[in-house]
């Protein structure tokens, strides 16, 4: 049985992936600044992902550190970082993150998404922060073990779907159906974050994951 901590386990996206996983019989440490989470199946453990000795804390014993946290908060996420990053690598554990679709390729020679003419400019913080930490795990030592997981342009609890357990695999360019649209739901994206936490099939990498 794997230990995993999720940070953002009061999320959209974190508590799918901790729903998940405790399906999957293992065992979750959650992490959120309101340890009055409603219906997390998990102990959850007051505090922030800024808060180094926290850090340091919750990731003793573990082999998964899971980030699902709004990237261009204040401060932005990327600055948490250097903590989580020597955590993991202290631990042996891997870090990884729920990322953003706005980083993703719009073709194999890009532009990325978040860099074309249509993309709303509201979102353009987000998706810039979370390029940005992609860009710094890329560029992370060669024993910090990590992976990013992009979902569809389409995401969110505004659009939470259905389970069907059908989904596609993709890497840098962004997934689409035939009609142009690029959705997936919190629970099919939970059912390929934890698949690759068990599986390992895409280490110190990205890869996304849409219908």
């Amino acid at each position: 049985m794997a230990r995993v901590v999720v940070f953002g386990v009061s999320g959209y996206a974190g508590g799918a992936i901790t729903r998940e996983w405790v399906a999957r019989g293992h065992d979750v440490l959650g992490v959120s600044r309101n340890p009055e989470v409603p219906d997390a199946p998990v102990e959850v453990r007051a505090g922030s992902i800024f808060d180094d000795q926290l850090v340091r804390e919750v990731a003793q014993g573990a082999d998964h550190l899971v980030v699902a946290l709004h990237a261009s908060s204040e401060p932005a996420l990327e600055t948490a970082l250097p903590s989580l990053t020597s955590a993991a690598i202290a631990e042996g554990a891997t870090l990884s993150f729920v990322g953003g679709a706005g980083s993703l390729l719009v073709a194999a020679e890009g532009p990325r998404l978040f860099e074309t003419a249509d993309f709303p400019a509201a979102y353009q913080p987000e998706a810039r922060a979370h390029g940005a930490i992609l860009d710094t795990l890329r560029a992370a030592p060669a024993e910090l073990d990590w992976f990013y997981v992009s979902p569809a342009a389409e995401f969110g609890s505004w659009n939470a779907g259905e389970r069907t357990g059908t989904f596609r695999i993709g890497g840098d360019v962004l997934l689409t159906a035939a009609d142009g649209s690029s959705t997936i739901s919190g629970a099919d994206y939970a059912i390929a974050y934890v698949d690759e936490i068990e599986r390992a099939e895409h280490r110190r990498a990205r890869f996304s994951v849409a219908y």
